[in-house]
Parts: structure tokens; sequence; C-alpha cells
């Protein structure tokens, strides 16, 4: 299967403009196509499949800011670059706090460009990785489990202070929601949160998305760049997947957590900061200090409140709490106000393991909504679904059947078997259709990570390329 070009939606009522930054894209290998308002992009959004996009300040029928706002809401992970003016350096922050992932700054210089989408395309693709988070903070805190109780205390009582927190769990958890629960407790609420995403980037475009950067810095650097430090002034830094950085950049990050200063890359400036740091994992970070991987001196300095978030199976009591909110708030965005869990189907979904945990089951209950007929979800729609649609798993979860996650014996009945590997085909191969081939792309519409998409590719004998 060919690989596809990387697809580029550009938006920008200046004609001229923009047809100077498609043909540099195209040149860099990029497919591009050209709208001319914030209407026609979300329209374009809306039919075809691009990993970036890039748009203008200066747009006849909406801000820069709005659109930012409305393709985040929309279509999460979706990066968005857009074009300022050179003379109007608090719109570049502006927009970047507002969660635009870049930001271009005329004339436009080709090798600017190409690293700037290059950049910007390698942070959609660890964002597609990984499925839809939960929209609201509360909603993951939801819970009546002694372990939610104790949590939601310690989030209040750590609010207050300023020593860094790390927020354990598993994936689909919510880490991110209680950092962003954090800082909205937190003096700090008025000033940003910002996030930035450690396994998403190469340790080199990482550090220049952390620290920021002066002019000519690096190959591409055609303009200074404030970092993620900066932008986070008197608010919220939030480092998510703390575990994936290497030694070298753990190092740095150890300086900047101890002396509160850095220096953009390029410059001799040191900058003093004041930032409330809060950082999160997944992994086993004891068992990385074991083999070397991550630093002993920084684990005592990020290790200052640690806040575990507890796995769903750990608290079974919560599955309906979750399950029937999820229910109402995609039932309202569907136009099904009144669709219902029948209490046969909370058994069955009470009845699950859930390894992907809240994540997984919000992913579950939104196509039970959609696909759903009447008012009523009942427990054969829930047992069907498991079937027809099994689950990839996002945790490493030993003895469990993959269509129902329930534990089972060694030797399932190969009938089955075979109907969950023809129905994991069927999906694989109309997922990588409907991309185009982009395999990136391809794990965002499954809702599965990179990984996860190799691996079912290469154990289904099917061809990634």
């Amino acid at each position: 299967m060919p690989r596809p070009m990387p697809s580029i939606l550009v938006a920008d009522p200046l004609a001229e403009r923009a047809s100077e930054l498609a043909e540099m894209a195209s040149r860099a290998g990029h497919r591009v196509r050209r709208v001319p308002s914030a209407t026609d992009a979300l329209a374009a959004l809306d039919t075809e499949i691009f990993e970036v996009v890039v748009t203008s300040d200066q747009l006849t029928d909406s801000s820069g800011a709005a659109l930012v706002a409305r393709v985040m809401e929309r279509w999460p992970g979706l990066p968005v670059v857009v074009l300022v003016p050179p003379d109007d350096p608090r719109a570049q922050d502006e927009l970047l706090r507002a969660g635009a992932t870049d930001v271009l700054t005329p004339p436009l210089v080709a090798e600017g460009v190409n690293f700037v989408l290059t950049k910007a395309i390698s942070a959609g693709a660890a964002s597609a990785a990984k499925p839809p988070r939960l929209p609201a903070p509360n909603t993951a805190l939801l819970g009546e489990a002694d372990s939610m109780r104790t949590l939601r205390d310690l989030l209040r009582r750590a609010a207050n202070g300023t020593v860094t927190a790390l927020i354990r769990g598993e994936t689909g958890t919510g880490k991110e929601l209680a950092a962003r629960a954090l800082h909205a407790l937190s003096p700090r609420h008025l000033k940003p949160f910002v996030k930035i995403d450690c396994a998403s980037l190469p340790d080199t475009l990482l550090e220049s998305e952390l620290f920021g950067y002066e002019r000519g810095a690096f190959t591409g650097a055609v303009g200074a760049k404030p970092g993620r430090v900066e932008l986070a002034d008197g608010g919220t830094l939030f480092l998510d997947e703390i575990g994936e950085i290497s030694l070298s950049l753990q190092a740095k990050l150890l300086r900047l957590l101890q002396d509160r200063e850095f220096e953009r890359l390029g410059s001799r400036r040191s900058q003093r900061i004041d930032v409330r740091f809060v950082l999160a994992t997944h992994r086993d970070l004891e068992a990385m200090l074991e083999n070397g991987t991550f630093r002993l001196d920084l684990f005592h300095r990020i290790n200052g409140v640690a806040l575990w978030l507890p796995p769903l199976r750990a608290r079974r009591d919560d599955v309906e709490l979750l399950a029937r909110e999820f229910t109402r708030r995609f039932g309202l965005a569907n136009g099904k106000p009144n669709i219902e869990l029948s209490a046969g189907a909370l058994r069955a979904l009470r009845s699950q393991r859930w390894p992907g945990n809240v994540r997984q089951l919000e992913n579950f209950i939104e196509r039970l909504v959609v696909l759903s007929d009447g008012d009523a979800i009942e427990a054969t729609d829930v047992e069907r679904e498991f079937v027809q649609k099994p689950e990839f798993l996002t945790q490493k979860t030993e003895g469990l059947d993959p269509t129902t996650q329930r534990d089972v014996p060694s030797s399932p009945p190969q009938r089955l078997a075979e109907a969950v590997r023809r129905a994991e085909r069927a999906a694989l191969l109309g997922a990588l259709e409907r991309a185009r081939g982009n395999r990136t792309v391809a794990a965002r519409v499954l809702g599965v990570s990179r990984a996860t998409l190799y691996n079912k590719l290469k154990e289904l004998d099917i061809d990634p390329v």
C-alpha cells in the first residue's frame, strides 16, 4: 500500500499568501487544500481527514483563536498552526495559550514552514494515537468509591500549595483531568494552564517546545518563539507522560524544577519563572529507577505530592454512575435527550473489566448511544457491541477475553476466536481505507494507539506499508 502524503488544510483569505504557503508545503511532500474562511474550513474538516490546519488570525468570519477553539472542541488533538503578524508578540502568546500548536509569522520562509509543519504533524500523530479524553474535569472525578473520595480530598488540600505534584495511574483513568482540577482549585486558576505531552515529540523538538528558542537557534528557527514554560508563567505547567523523556532532557528539567530558571535555545540570558509544576505518568517509575532509565534526583524532586488514580476495575460500583452520565451527555449531543440504560444494560456493563478504564467506558457508551434505535439501551445491545466490535486493549491484561474483557480459560472456543479475528481485520482494513493508508490517521479513526495498530496489523498479516 503506497504511503500517502500528509494532508494540510490552509484557511486564509489572502489568496497570494495562501498560494505561497501551499506551494512550500507541496514541495515538502504535503497534499494541500486551500479555503478562504473559517466556515469553509469547518465544512472541509467534516468531510475530509487532515493532519494539520494552518489558518490566519485575520479571517473575515472568525478570529484565529475562535477557530482554534472550534477545532479543539470538535476534533481534539488535531494540530492548528496560526499565521500572525510578526510585530504582534502578544497575539502569538494569546493564540498559543488558547491551544494553537504553533504560529507562523510572515514573510514565509520555506525552511521555517517545513519545520513548523513537521513538528505539528509529529505532535498530531502522537495525539491521534490516543483515544479522545473526557471533556469535563468533574466527569473524570465522579465516583463514590473511597479511593475517589480520598483523591478529591487530596486535590483540595494540595491545590493551595506550590509543591510539585505527580499524578500516577493507568492509561484512561483521567490524569490530565485531575491536573486540570488541581489548577482550577488553586489560587492560580485565573492564570494559564499549559500542557505539553512529553511522549508526542522527539527530544530535540520537545526541548524547543518546553524552553522556546531564539531566531537562528537551529535550522528552521526563522523567528523567536516562547516556550511552554514562559507561557505558563504565573499559572500551571502540566507535563504529561514524564516517564517518556530521555536522561539528557531529565537533567535539564531537574535544573528547571530546582532553580525556576531557564534559557531559550540559542540564548544565554536566564529567565526566572513562577510556575506550579504538575506531572503525570502511567509508567512504573520505581522500575525505571532500578534499570537506570529515570534519574533518582528528578524522581525525588517531582514526587512532592503523589496522587494515584484508581483503575475502574477497582471501583466497580462507579461504573453505573459514569455510564449514566455518559449516556445523558451523548444523548444530548446526538439528539436523543431521553435515552437511558436499562437495569440489564447496567449489569452487563458492570460485569466487564474495562482495561482501558474510564476512557474505554466513555467510548463504548458513545457508540451505544449513536447506534441505538430507541430510547432504551438493553443488555442485548451491550453484549452485541462487545462481540461485534471488540475493544482493543489499552492495558496489559493477561487472561482476559478480548471480546468481553472477562476472565476466561486459556483456550476460548475456536469459532468465537475466528469471528473476532474477522471482525478485527474488517475494522482495520476499513480504517486504513478511510485514512487513505495513513496509519496515524487510521489509529485516530479506531481510537487506539499506533503501537496497538502496528501489533494488530502484524498479528492479522495486513501489509502496513
